[in-house]
């Protein structure tokens, strides 16, 4: 039968698949969560920058923001992103299960509720049903400023909930990756404690402590948060587009310097599965540098890489 409308579209998709879950006390909690989770690092990041014009910046703060930054953006490109959304390679589960605990270093949610959200995505691409496009959403089509706002970060306050049981069912039955999804606010809290705690230690001082907390936590949430949420909006928007990947998805080469190589995202969705996401030498990719890395000493295998004639076929005539 033909439908409609964009509306029809996504209701049929729900009843068959039920893509999301309809709870209005889980989506209630999960728009506090929203608010939480967005507000208080925006309130850090407001504070840093009184701290900034009023000289209170130390080398350490900076020192600490960068590293536990990096550290969280190799835990979503390679532990969430390419390890558990993707499967594009396989290592031993202690290396799995630091890249998964990194990944909720960077605070982008729990790794079962990312990867659902990234599978969707990748299903629905810039169509109804996707749950993070500038192009389109559960209504119709989007343009401009409102369909950026979307995909930035009005999504996050559609009291939609992506079923994990359609789109992570595998992560579900892992009890690892349960264990570590079960506890993800303990390892969040830690996160935003423990650059606290070593910058009180090194200036022996409750300022120091206050300041690791607010560069190495918050501040270095707030960026991490952002730098994802860009993805959504700006690589479905504006950027390159050299592959025909069926969607609005664009490489962007200052995006992908903050965030490990993901903003390569038009080869990423002409190529989903691969763990190179940089496929020309000069797109840095670092997620891929630290995989291919750990392939040269044996400790991952089965590293998924499409071929020079793969590669041609997607280009765009």
């Amino acid at each position: 039968m033909q439908l409609d409308n964009a509306t029809d579209l996504l209701a049929d998709l729900k009843k068959k698949k039920k893509i999301t879950i309809a709870n209005e006390q889980l989506a209630a909690l999960q728009l506090k969560r929203v608010l939480a989770f967005n507000l208080i690092p925006l309130l850090g990041f407001i504070v840093g920058i009184v701290y900034f014009y009023l000289g209170w910046v130390s080398t350490t703060d900076m020192m600490l923001l960068v590293s536990i930054y990096l550290l969280g953006t190799i835990g979503i490109t390679v532990g969430y992103h390419r390890q558990l959304s993707h499967k594009a390679f396989q290592t031993y589960t202690p290396l799995r299960v630091i890249f998964v605990m990194l990944g909720c270093l960077a605070g982008q949610g729990p790794p079962i509720y990312w990867v659902a959200n990234h599978r969707r995505h990748h299903e629905y691409s810039d169509r109804p049903g996707d749950p993070h496009s500038p192009n389109a959403n559960a209504t119709g089509q989007l343009s401009g400023f409102a369909g950026l706002w979307h995909a930035h970060i009005g999504w996050l306050f559609d009291g939609e909930i992506t079923n994990s049981l359609v789109f992570a069912k595998d992560l579900i039955r892992d009890p690892i990756i349960n264990y570590i999804n079960r506890w993800y606010m303990v390892w969040l809290i830690l996160s935003l404690m423990i650059p606290g705690i070593i910058e009180g230690a090194l200036t022996r001082s409750w300022t120091g402590f206050i300041s690791g907390c607010l560069w190495g936590g918050l501040i270095r949430f707030f960026f991490s948060l952002h730098s994802s949420y860009m993805i959504n909006s700006i690589n479905h928007y504006l950027g390159t587009h050299p592959f025909d990947s069926g969607d609005h998805s664009t490489n962007n080469i200052w995006l992908s310097l903050v965030t490990g190589g993901d903003a390569w995202h038009n080869n990423h969705h002409a190529f989903p599965n691969s763990a190179k996401l940089g496929l020309k030498w000069w797109q840095i990719d670092l997620g891929y540098w630290v995989i291919r890395s750990l392939e040269l000493v044996g400790l991952a295998w089965n590293v998924k890489v499409p071929t020079p004639e793969m590669i041609e076929a997607k280009k765009v005539a």
